[in-house]
């Protein structure tokens, strides 16, 4: 099988099981429009994301790389009332289409948008001394995924669940002596997942209209 044979089962998964709503397909051609790159989630696996945080009742959930606010949108239309999405975003014009998008999307007042780098804008985040998060989604620059993790632990709590994206990167992450920044940034991520005692982890392959990469789970247990 091809990619073609995956985006083909994507589009059937979209049209057969999620709800039509222009919205996101606004989003996305805003980003085009924009000159983002085409690097959101895919419809399905945004979906997944909304599950998740209406599975868990979150109130809060943290994203780590906004883009043009794709992922952000179905999240935050799934978090429970009086909760917030925050999310960070180090580019200034991604972080205005995502504004855009938002406005459009009605969920503008539930998104709390950081700009600047991430690691700048999660240790501003653990001084503010807010409640931990329910549910963090890390899917930005991969070489810094390790430090990630490592502060989206901190702003966790026993049953706050990580999602990472793109961890797999076309089986890339099977190369220990990589010289890729980002596919070493990934590979550790994952060691760091399961010498992490405070977590219970897995990884899923995936294919679809993305190619072939995966991503992680890891629920926070004390």
């Amino acid at each position: 099988m091809d990619g073609t044979v995956w985006t083909d089962v994507d589009d059937f998964i979209t049209g057969t099981l999620l709800p039509d709503d222009p919205v996101f397909a606004e989003t996305l051609r805003a980003a085009e429009e924009g000159g983002l790159p085409p690097i959101s989630v895919s419809a399905p696996q945004g979906m997944l994301l909304h599950l998740l945080v209406r599975a868990l009742g979150a109130r809060r959930v943290l994203e780590i790389g906004t883009l043009a606010g794709y992922s952000t949108i179905w999240m935050a239309r799934a978090i429970v009332g009086g909760g917030t999405v925050v999310t960070l975003e180090v580019d200034p014009h991604h972080a205005e289409v995502a504004r855009q998008n938002f406005v459009r999307a009605g969920v503008d007042g539930v998104v709390d948008l950081r700009l600047g780098p991430a690691l700048d804008a999660l240790g501003a985040i653990e001084k503010e001394g807010g409640p931990p998060f329910d549910l963090v989604f890390v899917d930005a620059d991969k070489k810094t995924y390790p430090e990630y993790l490592l502060a989206a632990l901190r702003l966790s709590r026993p049953g706050t669940l990580l999602v990472v994206d793109n961890v797999v990167r076309d089986g890339q992450v099977l190369d220990s002596t990589t010289q890729d920044p980002d596919v070493a940034g990934t590979r550790r991520a994952l060691e760091l997942l399961g010498e992490e005692p405070r977590v219970v982890a897995t990884a899923i392959q995936t294919v679809g209209s993305k190619g072939y990469d995966g991503f992680a789970l890891a629920l926070v247990t004390s």
